[in-house]
């Protein structure tokens, strides 16, 4: 029985590396104004040599070439295996949390969503549209099947989380005349509220929080430009999610505890 349980240990992070691959391309056409995810097929994006099966694979590949293109032996970036091993590492936790069942393939595109959205901010300081607003809607539908989440707490956590956000950054522009939190932001807000509840939202709101200040704090002092300072806030709410969806039980547990006391 262990033997069967740590087979499919292996085959979900086989499963969740091999899509954390596809996410790699989505992440570098996705920004791409006129690039398609499924044409060209993957190839070096300095020579533009289409890549064979076998430098496919997901992080093996990526060693067995010493992190260099086979062709013209440009670098290849870190980021394509993290991913890759984020992925994988990620549908374990979703196979730990829900085993293989309909919650485990509803969260893992939600999972999958939320990598891309981390990446993507992280780089070019956006969050797409294309992947929060119709996220809004798949967390509504979603709501319908799944045991944890009710419709009626996703509809909540939908409105909740735009408007809290909606309002926070009308309140800093009115206070400073400047755009401090972006539309983006706002809309993952209320992506997660669709996907998790509204009971998430206290933790996610307060995690992204304490975590863009301390980021925040250590870029002013790196960067030196004080106010004036910019990082991305989508990564610090994905992160926040994650921890909630695979933490939610001891999360809600210690907060009742605090509360209470």
């Amino acid at each position: 029985m262990q033997m069967d349980v740590f087979a499919i240990i292996i085959i979900v992070f086989v499963y969740g590396s091999v899509i954390g691959s596809f996410l790699n391309v989505v992440i570098l056409r996705l920004p791409a104004e006129g690039e398609s995810i499924a044409f060209p097929a993957s190839h070096c994006p300095k020579c533009q040599t289409e890549l064979r099966w076998y430098e496919n694979i997901p992080v093996l590949s990526f060693l067995a070439l010493r992190g260099r293109c086979r062709t013209c032996r440009a670098s290849i970036s870190y980021q394509y295996p993290l991913v890759e091993l984020a992925m994988g590492c990620l549908a374990v936790l979703l196979f730990h949390r829900f085993s293989i069942s309909l919650s485990f393939f509803i969260y893992f595109v939600y999972v999958a969503a939320l990598v891309v959205i981390i990446v993507i901010d992280l780089y070019h300081q956006i969050i797409p549209d294309v992947i929060s607003l119709p996220g809004i809607i798949y967390g509504v539908v979603a709501s319908l099947v799944l045991p944890w989440v009710s419709w009626q707490d996703s509809l909540i956590g939908l409105l909740a989380g735009g408007g809290v956000f909606y309002l926070i950054a009308l309140g800093y522009y009115l206070a400073t005349k400047r755009q401090g939190m972006g539309g983006g932001d706002i809309k993952l807000l209320a992506m997660i509220g669709a996907l998790q509840g509204w009971q998430a939202l206290p933790f996610v709101i307060f995690c992204s929080s304490l975590l863009g200040s301390i980021i925040g704090i250590g870029a002013m002092v790196v960067q030196k430009k004080g106010g004036q300072t910019r990082i991305p806030y989508g990564p610090f709410l994905a992160t926040a999610s994650l921890l909630y969806l695979f933490l939610s039980e001891q999360i809600d547990f210690y907060m009742r505890v605090y509360l209470g006391g």
